[in-house]
């Protein structure tokens, strides 16, 4: 760990909607008061949408215990948030070059992606040698310049 870490945390859950809510008391109990009140709440967000993407998306043909994994890792400079679920890989950056950058509020999906671009500062999905693919979002917010930021970012653990 980084001395900069102020907490960090994992949590495995069920493929189900319903566990939505265990994620976030959870995400809540990892709140450090040196991060803005405002971007944490945009986590929050930026973490529900995920976890609802994981559940709907990777993992809609698949038992609800196949599980969904997330780690936060709060630092004095940033909020690193993984997923991994088991899903088909797909390239994010490919799928969010397709996609209209407005979208209409008729429209069907594609809104959450453009979510998760719209609040990270770094967005990711890997697949990595166990077969599960990781999403990465990183939001800074400490004092430092992004690239002098004392995150990590590696896309497998």
């Amino acid at each position: 760990m980084k001395l900069s870490t102020l907490s960090k945390s994992h949590i495995q859950l069920k493929s189900d909607l319903k566990a939505l809510t265990d994620v976030l008391i959870w995400f809540d109990q990892l709140y450090n008061s040196l991060v803005p009140r405002e971007i944490w709440l945009r986590c929050q967000l930026a973490l529900a949408e995920a976890f609802t993407n994981a559940v709907r998306h990777a993992h809609k043909d698949r038992p609800s215990e196949v599980p969904i994994d997330i780690e936060v890792t709060v630092t004095k400079n940033c909020i690193e948030m993984r997923i991994w679920d088991y899903g088909l890989p797909f390239d994010l950056k490919e799928k969010l070059k397709g996609m209209p950058v407005n979208h209409e509020n008729e429209s069907g999906g594609g809104r959450g992606l453009r979510l998760l671009e719209a609040i990270s500062d770094h967005l990711s999905y890997t697949r990595n040698t166990e077969q599960r693919n990781c999403l990465l979002m990183v939001k800074y917010y400490g004092n430092e310049d992004k690239g002098s930021s004392q995150c990590e970012i590696t896309d497998f653990n």
